[in-house]
Parts: structure tokens; C-alpha cells; sequence
């Protein structure tokens, strides 16, 4: 009697898409490759951040506080301090979405950089991918879909702190503001992650950039309030471009790309022209590493 066994055939009757594909006798496209790289490696950060939610619960609670302690610390200021809002809470709004946005756009890096330290980033490049920039677009879906849900709950519990909502033209525009400014700070630190050492110098940039970018914008103040030389800082940082869009929306249901959303010191910005900075922003962060991600991830 033999002892030889025989390997059984694979079953590759359950899995959706592979049967067709044999059948047909072709090879799953590039593309498809592609899409279930990135998917399998989104769904590990998704299942790396199951299982250690508090990073995402702090990112939720830390900027409902901000809006709250921040608004009852001026809510007894006088109306049209701030502009045309109701409130300094509803002022505040729009700041607290773009920098909580912005906050998690720039430690999108940081699981890049400890999957470098660990070795697993190496693993993954000697595997057989597809394409390797899967590893990258995970991290930018990854992102960007935190991003989108921590601002939903920010609207959300500003609305119920008297802030006023949107309508839902105005809501989708938000989510494409807050889609595009993530996307640019995400490659910004997706870059840094494959050009700096280590975590301790992602980390050190990340401090360092935090709170001046904050000030240095109309997140907390209008233009009007500040010095000119400040004004001139605040209307070259892209989160201006994202948060008086958004500050537009709260005060207006009827506005349009026309809309003058901010009174830069050169001129009048639109709507349309601040969604278009955010785009070049985008687009020239994602041009700037792409050399970085060949000669890393080649």
C-alpha cells in the first residue's frame, strides 16, 4: 500500500470573481490586483484600529471638548466679534473640523514608519504585489475615511451645542473639503515617513507643526483680528482654504463657487477658488513624493 497523498485541488470554487476568471483562462488584470491589494491591506488597519479603538475615540472626544470648552469660554462675547456668526461656538465649528481633520491626515505616517522599525514594511515588498504603491493608497483610504467619520460626529455634536447644520448641498461639500485636505496632508506624511529615520523624528515634526499651523490659520480668530504679517502667514496655510469654506456654510444656505468665502490682503477669495487651491494643494503633495515612493518602494 502506498503511502504517497495525494494534495487535493484548491478550492477555488468559493472565491468571487477566480471560477470566471479560470474559466475564462486569463489572469486577474492589473487593476483587479490592484483593488484587492489595497483592500486586504486597508482592511488590516481597519482591523489594527478594532483593536485599539482608543485612538479613535480620542480623536472624537478631544475636539467635541475643544468645541465645547472653547465655545462656553466666549459665549459671553459680544455678537459680531466674530463676524456674522451666531455664536462663537458656530465660529469654531468649521476650525475644529478642518484641524481634527488635519490632525489625523499628519499621523498617517506614523503606521507606515513603526511597520518600517518592525519589518513588516519589508515583508511586504518582497512580496509579489501587484504594485507596491497598494501600500500607500491603503494609508490614504485608511485616512481619509477617519477623517470623513470624525467630522461627521463633530458636525453632529456641534449641532446639538446650537451651532445650526448645514444643508445637504452644503454637507457634501464639506465632506469634499475635508476629503481634499486629507488627501494632501496624508501624502505629505506618508513622505515623511519613508524620508525621516524613525518614529521619534515623525513624531518630533509632528509637535513641531501642530499648534503653529493652528495659529497660523483662521481655525480660531478672523483675519480681521490679526496683524498683518499674520494675515499674510494665514492665507498661505491650506487650512484656511478649508476652514472658511466650511465657515461659509454654516452662515449661508444659499451660497455658491462664486460665494466670496475670505478676504485675503491681496483680494477676495470664492468658494470655487478655495476648492481649487485645496486641489492644487493635494495634487502638489502627491507629485512632490512621488520620486521618494519609487526610489523606496521600487
Amino acid at each position: 500500500m502506498s503511502g504517497t497523498v495525494t494534495p487535493s485541488k484548491p478550492d477555488v470554487i468559493g472565491q468571487p470573481g477566480l471560477r470566471e476568471q479560470l474559466q475564462a483562462g486569463g489572469k486577474p488584470s492589473f487593476f483587479g490586483e490592484l483593488v484587492q491589494e489595497t483592500l486586504a491591506l486597508t482592511r488590516r488597519l481597519f482591523i489594527q484600529l478594532q483593536r485599539r479603538p482608543s485612538t479613535l475615540v480620542a480623536g472624537i472626544i478631544q475636539p467635541v471638548l475643544w468645541l465645547f470648552l472653547f465655545g462656553a469660554l466666549f459665549q459671553n462675547a459680544p455678537r459680531g466679534l466674530f463676524g456674522t456668526s451666531q455664536s462663537y461656538g458656530q465660529f469654531l465649528s468649521a476650525g475644529i473640523i478642518v484641524f481634527t481633520a488635519f490632525g489625523g491626515a499628519l499621523n498617517a505616517g506614523l503606521p507606515v514608519m513603526f511597520d518600517r522599525e518592525f519589518g513588516f514594511l519589508n515583508r511586504l515588498l518582497v512580496a509579489p504585489l501587484a504594485s507596491r504603491f497598494s501600500i500607500v493608497l491603503a494609508s490614504v483610504f485608511f485616512i481619509v475615511s477617519q477623517s470623513l467619520l470624525q467630522a461627521a460626529v463633530i458636525v453632529v455634536a456641534a449641532a446639538l451645542l446650537g451651532a445650526g447644520l448645514p444643508n445637504a448641498a452644503g454637507l457634501a461639500a464639506i465632506a469634499l473639503i475635508v476629503f481634499l485636505l486629507a488627501l494632501g496632508v496624508t501624502a505629505l506624511s506618508l513622505g515623511l515617513a519613508f524620508a525621516l529615520p524613525g518614529h521619534i523624528e515623525l513624531i518630533a515634526v509632528i509637535f513641531v507643526a501642530n499648534l503653529p499651523l493652528l495659529f497660523a490659520s483662521t481655525a480660531l480668530a478672523p483675519l480681521s483680528f490679526m496683524p498683518r504679517w499674520l494675515q499674510v502667514v494665514a492665507t498661505l496655510n491650506p487650512l484656511s482654504y478649508a476652514i472658511e469654506p466650511i465657515r461659509y456654510l454654516y452662515l449661508h444656505g444659499d451660497w455658491a463657487l462664486s460665494s466670496v468665502v475670505m478676504q485675503a490682503p491681496w483680494g477676495a477669495v470664492t468658494f470655487g477658488e478655495a476648492l481649487l487651491l485645496l486641489l492644487g494643494f493635494a495634487a502638489v503633495a502627491l507629485f512632490s513624493i512621488q520620486p521618494l515612493l519609487r526610489r523606496t518602494l521600487a
